[in-house]
């Protein structure tokens, strides 16, 4: 992701002056230099993703997608060119595009999960409805076929109408064990074997790599320590991170022993303690998703489910998935699986480590896991942040964990906060969301670099 930075000890009127004069030097391929394009969004209420009270009465000056001046209205620079253009946004809520750092997608229909249904039309299809929610950046978890990395390099090169991605490609599977999709994925058996499947995803651009250690409540073989060791050795090797998929308490701890980067799911068997939190800590190791709202889907449909009736929830699935979901069928499977009056004490359990990991100072940020049957793109995202305030979080840290920890878990520092140099990527809500968590649901526009996108429906 180019980014390109002003230097800040500039005066506004300058970074405006420069941004104008590279755009207009700046020539794509094949077509002739583009002439600049500025528009002055006034009158809403910022709240920037680094935490605060909204701050009312403020203005943003965007180029080319980027911010090249953000503050109060009355100090917007005068030297603006002839031809910009001015949006009002008549005292609405303005804060960053959502982050959500857990998904999957492309590869269902409906409620069907198949990697032959994983292709380019039905993966842009996903990123826009993730971004007609507000979600304009997401990270996929590995199980992405290799067009992902055409899709995420357009998206880079240009000025994007859906969510921008990043994406592990394939995540490493150990043979016979828990994750992955069935076609997509190539399971290993040993540590030389990982070790050049992660090869093989850094040299396909993949911007982190994934795995899952995992034995599904021991119904299944469990990834070796030798074999993370060799997964985590790689991705360093290689220069990237490694973010593993856990469920136990005990392998946690032995991940954060052999440098893993991140987690993307809670711990969820036992209290997390004092020795995990300050490991993770002391080697700044990031709770990369808390993923509330997949523990609760996977046995919330197993009765008839509120959300069904909602039409913020029923815009993000087909009419047929949703008739499927309410179906007397569908809540008879999901409630007659050999673990389902487990489920709910695990979704407690990882509300409370998550709160765990929070208190102690463990960095975290948001991701659902979204986009398996039943965890819904877009909806799971507004889902996990009424959790985490649930679980004892603020409003505040709820958002911030969806924008700015997002994008650092990431090292996407041109994304996730509303600042200069920042693009532009941003929800307009009708209701201040610092007073109630529900009210990121309230979205009057989605803008991915300085250019409206469609958003779900009032």
């Amino acid at each position: 992701m180019r980014k390109r930075q002003f230097p800040l000890h500039r005066s506004p009127v300058a970074a405006l002056r420069r941004a104008l004069l590279m755009a207009v030097a700046a020539t794509a391929i094949g077509s002739a230099p583009a002439l600049a394009e500025t528009t002055v969004f006034r009158n809403f209420s910022l709240i920037d993703g680094r935490g605060g009270a909204a701050r009312p009465d403020s203005a943003m000056v965007v180029t080319d997608g980027r911010i090249i001046w953000v503050g109060a209205a009355s100090q917007v620079p005068t030297q603006l060119p002839a031809d910009s253009q001015t949006v009002t946004l008549d005292g609405k809520f303005v804060m960053p595009g959502l982050i959500d750092t857990h998904i999957h997608l492309g590869n269902v229909h409906d409620l069907k999960l198949n990697e032959q249904y994983y292709t380019r039309e039905n993966v842009e299809a996903d990123l826009k409805t993730y971004a007609a929610y507000g979600f304009t950046t997401v990270a996929i978890m590995g199980t992405d076929k290799d067009v992902i990395f055409s899709v995420r390099n357009a998206e880079r090169a240009t000025r994007p109408s859906m969510a921008r991605l990043f994406t592990a490609g394939q995540g490493i599977v150990f043979r016979g064990g828990y994750g992955g999709v069935p076609g997509i994925n190539r399971p290993v058996t040993n540590a030389k074997e990982a070790a050049a499947e992660v090869d093989a995803q850094a040299a396909k651009g993949a911007d982190y790599i994934k795995f899952w250690l995992d034995d599904e409540l021991a119904t299944m073989p469990k990834m070796p320590p030798e074999i993370s060791q060799a997964v985590i050795d790689a991705a360093h090797r290689n220069g990237l991170k490694a973010f593993a998929h856990i469920f136990y308490l005990e392998d946690a701890k032995r991940l954060v022993a052999q440098g893993i980067d991140g987690f993307v799911h809670s711990v969820r068997d036992q209290p997390v303690d004092k020795a995990l939190t300050d490991a993770m800590r002391q080697k700044n190791v990031v709770q990369v998703a808390g993923t509330l709202s997949r523990e609760i889907a996977v046995y919330a449909y197993g009765k008839p489910a509120p959300q069904l009736e909602d039409p913020f929830f029923q815009q993000a699935l087909s009419p047929a998935a949703l008739a499927e979901l309410g179906s007397a069928e569908r809540q008879k499977a999901v409630s007659q699986s050999p673990f389902y009056k487990r489920l709910p004490g695990f979704f407690d359990r990882a509300m409370d480590n998550l709160k765990r990991l929070g208190a102690a100072g463990v960095r975290y940020a948001l991701g659902t896991d979204s986009g398996p049957p039943g965890r819904v793109a877009g909806y799971s995202g507004h889902w996990e942040m009424e959790l985490m305030v649930r679980s004892g979080f603020t409003p505040d840290e709820a958002i911030q964990a969806a924008t700015a920890r997002g994008a650092e878990a990431l090292g996407a520092d041109d994304l996730g906060t509303l600042e200069r140099a920042k693009w532009a990527d941003f929800v307009v809500l009708d209701a201040n969301p610092l007073r109630d968590i529900k009210n990121t649901r309230a979205i009057d526009a989605v803008y991915i670099a300085g250019r409206q996108v469609p958003s779900v429906k009032r």
